[in-house]
């Protein structure tokens, strides 16, 4: 699993929406959230590159970058880490928590419900 910083995710994200981008465009895109410097996002993209989740091509002068790893499968892998180390591998603990706190809505207690029922249907067909 790639760790990737709070930074580095807000860059992530960016590309996620839209790729490839060069540095500039990826500045421009995070101007909006925060004060971000053209410095930052190039030792931010950099960073990621080493780290493997994202590639880039270089057109004339300028690089553009893409990520390597999908958002889904980040999102994935980290629920699963954050519901490994702070739930001993039990999401029911975590759901509770929600539960008790007023924080699952109509839509999000209707999505849980179809997840269940897939669930079981595909453990009939196993």
């Amino acid at each position: 699993m790639i760790e990737i910083s709070n930074a580095e995710l807000s860059v992530m994200q960016v590309l996620w929406q839209r790729q490839p981008l060069s540095a500039n465009e990826v500045v421009a895109a995070l101007g909006n959230d925060k004060d971000w410097h053209e410095k930052t996002v190039k030792t931010l993209l950099n960073r990621l590159v080493s780290k493997g989740a994202l590639g880039f091509d270089k057109d004339g002068r300028a690089y553009l970058y893409y990520p390597l790893i999908a958002e889904q499968d980040y999102q994935l892998e980290q629920s699963r880490s954050f519901v490994e180390r702070i739930f001993a591998g039990r999401v029911a603990p975590l759901v509770a928590g929600f539960a008790r706190q007023n924080k699952l809505n109509a839509d999000d207690v209707q999505q849980l419900k179809q997840l269940i029922a897939d669930w079981e249907q595909e453990q009939h067909h196993d």
